[in-house]
């Protein structure tokens, strides 16, 4: 009985010290937020982990300590005797005696001693580690001088091994992720959700230039044309603001609504556009998408300008560019082509103007943090460092390219095939 009471408490042991590491910082946190008081008292054990792993051990080395004494000097010789009165030769009972009940100690250890109370512990972490964390808190206050000196040793050991310091524990964008996929997996979140959280990380990794919808694509209605030319633009735009140019097309003094407009031209009377003209603010073109949302944020025309560092005008962000980052790109006209299709015959079809990182995201295609292009059109540039003809091809990254459209200057749309292993 005395060495089954020592090889539970053995399990206790093995199971807090496991909870108390494995159990997740933010959650002990939260939970203590809620009124638990486990999960606080735990949060204090882990931010001092050398205390807390010094008491368990403590606690598990008396332990076995104990079980082997009672196991080899009580059972062993106790069943070494039983086989001699059985008949058996005195030293083959000595060695069998010792040797059975070695083995079958061990076997239970392991099964009650550390296999199960480390299942239990890893099945439920926090929740276990709130339970326990009072109970090894109280072992540490007792055995504190031990403790203290085992402690100091251990922080001696480890600064002649050059490891002096406290670890620093830093959660990677790539661990977030991993856990984001699993909880997928688990189904504790749906797929449209994950694919969300993943597009509000993307946001945050790109720059102004990243979300912009470049200025070939931006309706821009200009000051010296005539009355009827500006009306016809704004009745063949789908856009709810355009853009005023006065001078060549860097001269960007504002951004005008349409339904303002509207009332003129119904009521017939003469337009007066630059009275309009609504201020928009300026962002350079390596700002931080962070630094475009704040700027969108406290405008009231939702709507940013991007310039480069010679004050060239490149593009705009809205607020409907930011969202499509999260949630997906919008469908703004029926026929508009998607960013990517994938084939029946397995290869994908993609736009020029696809983002680069949801690109990678998509296919699997490892992409530079340090990329200097946005889009998948700059990827080719990037790589063959020309513009392309019409149909020409190149390897590479395990995919063989092709070069299907071409829009003026600008790659439109590039067919992909897997290339075979």
């Amino acid at each position: 009985m005395i060495v089954v009471v020592l090889i539970i408490i053995n399990g206790l042991l093995a199971m807090s010290e496991l909870a108390v590491v494995s159990a997740r910082p933010a959650r002990l946190r939260t939970m203590a937020d809620l009124g638990n008081g486990g999960a606080a008292t735990a949060i204090e054990l882990a931010e001092d982990p050398g205390k807390f792993l010094s008491s368990v051990q403590i606690g598990i080395t008396l332990v076995g300590i104990l079980s082997g004494a009672f196991s080899g000097a009580t059972l062993g010789l106790r069943l070494t005797d039983w086989l001699k009165s059985v008949g058996m030769a005195g030293s083959l009972a000595d060695i069998l005696g010792v040797g059975v009940v070695v083995v079958g100690i061990t076997y239970i250890s392991l099964i009650l001693g550390e296999l199960v109370p480390k299942q239990i512990a890893l099945r439920d972490a926090e929740g276990v580690a709130a339970r326990v964390a009072p109970a090894m808190k109280l072992i540490a206050k007792i055995g504190s001088p031990i403790v203290w000196v085992l402690d100091i040793s251990g922080r001696a050991v480890l600064a002649l091994l050059g490891q002096a310091g406290d670890s620093e524990e830093t959660v990677t964008e790539e661990e977030v992720k991993t856990i984001i996929a699993e909880a997928t997996t688990a189904g504790v979140i749906e797929t449209d959700e994950h694919s969300m959280i993943s597009g509000v990380m993307r946001l945050a990794d790109r720059s102004a230039r990243g979300l912009m919808t470049p200025r070939l694509d931006v309706d821009v209605l200009d000051l010296s044309d005539e009355s009827e030319e500006i009306r016809r633009t704004i009745l063949d735009t789908h856009r709810s603001r355009l853009l005023v140019q006065d001078g060549d097309g860097d001269s960007i003094i504002g951004v005008v609504a349409i339904k303002d407009i509207i009332g003129v031209f119904a009521n017939g009377l003469p337009l007066e556009l630059r009275k309009f003209v609504q201020p928009v603010p300026v962002v350079m073109d390596h700002a931080d998408a962070l630094d475009v949302v704040r700027a969108i944020r406290n405008s009231t025309v939702h709507m940013a300008l991007v310039v480069d560092e010679y004050g060239h005008f490149e593009g705009i962000v809205t607020s409907a560019d930011i969202l499509e980052v999260i949630t997906g790109v919008f469908q703004e006209e029926t026929g508009d082509d998607p960013a990517v299709v994938k084939r029946e015959d397995g290869s994908w079809l993609v736009a020029g103007w696809m983002p680069v990182d949801e690109f990678g995201d998509k296919l699997k295609i490892s992409i530079p943090r340090d990329a200097k292009f946005e889009t998948v059109a700059g990827y080719v540039l990037s790589i063959i460092n020309r513009l392309p003809a019409v149909g020409e091809t190149f390897e590479h990254d395990g995919f063989k390219f092709e070069v299907v459209d071409l829009d003026g200057r600008r790659i439109d749309k590039i067919l992909m095939t897997k290339l075979p292993d």
